[in-house]
């Protein structure tokens, strides 16, 4: 493959972000990638609207490192004061949705999987995997591309996802399970203290979660988050409700998993049900003593623990660093940018890690 330069980067990104693609409808920026890279002589595929190459000298005796971003963004924030569209340059930024979530870490990441595109010299292979609907998490996105990989006998030991971090190393992310929680009672006439109050019962169950601790803890992720964040309930002023539903936010640790907590949580309360809305985003965490970390942290780079998910939280079993180029506090904001020499950075940063990487003999 063709060397890929920070110059094409920028023209690249500035093409994709004037492209529409919000997640779930991803084909027109899908077909620029894709061109892009069979155009300097990648093997590319395609499955669904993911693009993805594999490096010349795949062995599959050796441990195998992904290189992911994602290509799909969020519907455009009220307030832009320009066309979120636009893929223009100014005062040396990148203008648009999608530059800094994920468009700089993308193409930082196409430069790097150019410039290593022959991988028979080195102690790993390398996969370049640029994926759809991550901001939905659907299910022809990194699901559609895992399970691909599967299926073609392709294990995928290591991961590095493009975010945008600022170029630190994200060691670590919470999962998500958002818990629907139904208390009934029975109704009555409030005057004459009828009924059985499904409001105050639901009060009883809020306390027990907001005073419940876990017994685990994760060593790099650290105490699960709970947090109720929504409550309905009653018709009128006169009528004692029959029912409450609130809602229950948790921010879930390795020390369990989704369905583990779930499981507790559902334990503590005593009148209530929790139904979790989905488990699928889980947690993830990565060893400080995995050559990754290692290697990130000898060429400068600061660990901390992401409060934002990420494809990251499909790779179960994957030993993934988040890290890429940008702003998170850009991310879903009008008047989203990246500038040019956050892109040049970031490649310089990228292959100064696969740079130290490649010094261990033995992946782990």
């Amino acid at each position: 493959m063709q060397r890929v330069t920070a110059k094409e980067c920028v023209e690249l990104l500035c093409r994709l972000v004037a492209t529409p693609s919000v997640s779930g409808a991803e084909e027109g920026t899908a077909s620029i990638l894709y061109a892009f890279l069979a155009d300097r002589g990648a093997d590319v595929c395609r499955l669904y609207n993911n693009v993805w190459a594999v490096a010349a000298g795949f062995d599959s005796s050796k441990p195998t490192l992904l290189l992911n971003s994602h290509h799909d963004t969020v519907k455009p924030a009220g307030g832009y004061t320009f066309d979120p569209y636009s893929g223009t340059i100014a005062d040396g930024k990148i203008l648009g949705l999608g530059s800094n979530d994920a468009g700089g870490s993308l193409v930082a990441l196409i430069a790097l999987f150019s410039n290593y595109s022959d991988t028979s010299a080195l102690p790993f292979n390398l996969i370049l995997a640029l994926t759809a609907e991550e901001e939905t998490m659907g299910e022809k996105g990194m699901r559609a591309m895992l399970a691909h990989f599967a299926e073609q006998s392709i294990k995928i030991d290591m991961a590095i996802v493009g975010e945008p971090t600022a170029m630190q190393a994200a060691v670590g992310e919470r999962g998500l399970v958002v818990l629907d929680g139904v208390t009934t009672g029975k109704s009555g006439h409030a005057a004459r203290n009828e009924g059985d109050n499904a409001l105050y019962k639901a009060i009883e169950d809020i306390a027990l979660l907001r005073d419940y601790h876990f017994e685990r803890k994760s060593s790099v992720l650290g105490d699960i988050k709970l947090s109720v964040t929504q409550i309905a309930a009653g018709r009128q002023h006169n009528i004692v409700p029959d029912s409450c539903n609130f809602v229950v936010d948790v921010r879930t640790t390795d020390a369990y998993t989704n369905e583990q907590t779930v499981e507790l949580l559902q334990g503590v309360v005593h009148h209530s049900t929790l139904t979790p809305r989905s488990t699928r985003v889980r947690a993830s965490a990565i060893a400080e003593s995995h050559p990754l970390v290692r290697a990130a942290v000898a060429v400068g780079r600061e660990c901390f623990i992401s409060p934002t998910t990420s494809d990251r939280a499909l790779m179960s079993g994957i030993a993934a660093l988040k890290i890429g180029v940008g702003e998170s506090s850009r991310s879903h904001t009008a008047d989203e940018f990246v500038k040019i020499s956050e892109i040049e950075q970031g490649i310089d940063i990228y292959c100064s890690i696969l740079d130290k990487l490649s010094e261990y003999e033995v992946m782990e």
